[in-house]
């Protein structure tokens, strides 16, 4: 893989401040692919330093030429999808038809959103006697996860961009290849100089001088919710604006009456996608008594289909095949029923680890509690429709959710009833402009479509 030795600051690459690299690793094969700097809080400056310079211009360029600025960033990354799709397969592990489909693909329709969404927003409206204007924020320091590299990239980069912010990106150390692509992208279509910044670097070191530092206005972070309190506090005591896009433990309702073996396959396609390293996974399948074995069977058979190193790839690295096979050891200690998988590793070489479900799982269990990340599945049962949404909102997140009803009358009244920012209706389709984001410790804030843009702006009125 191709990898820059320096950062991409005021739109140029730039010799790191520091002369520490790190290493990227193919998570399939354990090899070293590449290296790139380990950021310092030097380079954030700089970074942060070449974006405030770049605002004023930025801010100021018309909303319809900030939206062909952003086409045409879509336009190389469409370009550009193949070498994307194996970036990410390189340093992610996902097998190369879902990064070629999802992680390459999905960006440039996210991206598409954004330059048409620049060209209509209103960035003002009248109000009484009052003109209100929506305005740039200023500076972005956004800090993205390893899970769907350009996605998270693209989510917060592009909205900002249309909303006539500059931005500092700190991508996660495990897939900094992709973050690099994108960069050249940027180059390659054109955007102002110091529009966009990349600085590489460990999160403890990088990310915390990005969220941390004066010259950013916001901070717009997805992770860990435990990571997202710390950046929530440094940016607290600036009095500073954050988006969080953190955890989720999100139950997947299957309600008496509703397609059981659709429901159980698309649930348990959901879990496995992406190893299982996705926030918003579906990772609780709610079946009510009577049919619960049923579903557990289907289950099962479900799973068999993602064979290790074929359908399913492996995690990421063996920090976190070391913590996803501990839950799986958990989940057996606490007394749930093993029906597929288990804590052995499947193959001998790469972080992978055996695509698992859990029957009889009680709702106070660790694994139907707690964010695995990771290829695990958990069945619960319920009693009634009662007792179905008291388990559904049992946890402190609330990212995602999916609800099955013999009719979407019957589903939306559930789901209208769940503490969670997105439910998926009978195996409703993905939505680049409906708004992504959670409720209570899945963070604060909205990305994706009008919603995603509105993080970007503030507010001041005109009185007349």
């Amino acid at each position: 893989m191709k990898a820059h030795d320096g950062m991409y600051i005021g739109g140029e690459w730039r010799p790191a401040a520091g002369p520490d690299a790190i290493a990227v690793v193919n998570p399939a094969d354990e090899q070293v692919i590449g290296h790139v700097p380990a950021g310092t809080a030097e380079d954030v400056d700089a970074a942060v330093r070449a974006a405030r310079a770049a605002f004023p211009g930025w801010a100021a360029t018309p909303p319809a030429e900030r939206a062909g600025r952003i086409a045409a960033l879509r336009d190389v990354l469409a370009a550009r999808k193949d070498e994307i799709a194996e970036t990410v397969t390189a340093e992610l592990g996902s097998p190369l038809p879902l990064s070629q489909a999802v992680h390459a693909g999905v960006p440039v329709l996210v991206a598409g959103s954004y330059a048409e969404l620049a060209a209509s927003y209103a960035f003002e409206e009248k109000l009484g006697n009052s003109t209100v204007l929506l305005e740039p924020v200023g500076v972005v320091g956004a800090i993205t996860p390893w899970n769907y590299p350009l996605h998270q990239i693209v989510a917060k980069v592009a909205p900002a961009l249309a909303a006539g912010c500059t931005v500092v990106l700190k991508p996660a150390e495990d897939t900094p290849l992709t973050a690099q692509l994108f960069a050249e992208a940027v180059q390659e279509a054109g955007l102002p100089a110091g529009v966009f910044n990349l600085v590489t670097g460990i999160g403890a070191v990088a990310g915390q001088a990005l969220a941390g530092h004066e010259g950013v206005d916001l901070v717009s972070f997805t992770g860990s919710t435990a990571v997202g309190r710390r950046i929530g506090a440094t940016a607290g005591a600036a009095v500073k604006r954050v988006a969080l896009e953190l955890g989720g433990k999100s139950a997947n309702v299957i309600l008496p009456g509703a397609d059981l073996a659709k429901a159980v396959n698309v649930g348990v396609a959901n879990v496995m996608s992406n190893s299982g390293q996705t926030c918003s996974a579906w990772t609780r399948m709610l079946v009510d008594a009577e049919r619960y074995e049923e579903a557990v069977a289907l289950a099962a058979t479900a799973v068999a289909k993602y064979v290790p190193g074929e359908r399913i790839g492996p995690v990421v690295n063996a920090k976190q095949q070391a913590r996803v096979r501990g839950y799986i050891e958990k989940g057996v200690e606490e007394g749930a029923r093993l029906v597929a998988g288990g804590p052995e590793a499947p193959r001998d070489q790469g972080y992978y680890v055996s695509p698992t479900v859990f029957a009889d799982v009680t709702p106070d269990m660790t694994i139907a509690q707690e964010e695995i990340f990771g290829p695990v599945l958990s069945i619960l049962r319920y009693e009634d429709v009662d007792d179905a949404l008291r388990i559904a909102n049992g946890t402190v997140y609330g990212l995602a959710g999916a609800v099955w009803g013999a009719d979407d009358e019957e589903a939306v009244a559930f789901a209208r009833r769940m503490d969670t920012g997105q439910v998926d209706i009978n195996g409703g389709r993905f939505n680049p402009l409906a708004p992504f984001g959670g409720y209570k410790q899945s963070g604060v804030g909205r990305e994706l479509g009008p919603h995603g843009l509105s993080e970007y702006l503030q507010t001041k009125s005109l009185q007349f």
